[in-house]
């Protein structure tokens, strides 16, 4: 290989380094080709650290704080208090950020409702990310509980989805 062109793969892998840092993505991976048996092939990725919090669209809505001068009770009822779904045991959360669909196309019937048995492995719903549909098996057996969420909502990683029991 010449000096010529290893020259010219370090200065494309630096542009691409420096497309991923301004377009702030995580992974990038391209092929180059020089010829019938000649091609460069580069991945290049990053390491995200995002610090642990929850996500805005869980805190509820109904609830506002308390002001700072009012006391507040020592010892609310729990009935007040609105149940986290994400704390739930039964609940299942998104694996990934996109946007959630009940039935595998328009117009078919969706593969859960309230109250149906399922079995672990079946298809609750589906995720789409990135134009990808990844189905959400059941992790265990157990009734839909509750659906937490509606057709073509948009969802984050972690927020709760449907709760098993």
């Amino acid at each position: 290989m010449s000096d010529k062109k290893t020259e010219a793969d370090v200065a494309f892998i630096k542009a691409l380094a420096e497309l991923l840092n301004e377009n702030d993505l995580t992974e990038l991976e391209v092929m180059r080709e020089y010829g019938d048996d000649d091609s460069l092939q580069v991945r290049i990725s990053k390491q995200v650290t995002v610090a642990a919090q929850a996500p805005a669209q869980m805190m509820p809505h109904y609830a506002a704080p308390a002001p700072a001068a009012a006391p507040a009770p020592a010892a609310a009822p729990a009935a007040e208090m609105p149940e986290d779904p994400a704390a739930h045991p039964g609940a299942v959360t998104s694996p990934m950020v996109g946007t959630v669909y009940m039935q595998g196309e328009p117009g078919a019937d969706p593969f859960i409702a309230v109250g149906k048995q399922v079995k672990e492995g079946d298809t609750l719903l589906i995720v789409e990310a990135m134009k990808t549909m990844n189905h959400i098996p059941a992790p265990r057996s157990g009734t839909v509980k509750r659906i937490l969420v509606e057709d073509g909502a948009p969802v984050e990683y972690g927020a709760p989805l449907v709760i098993l029991e």
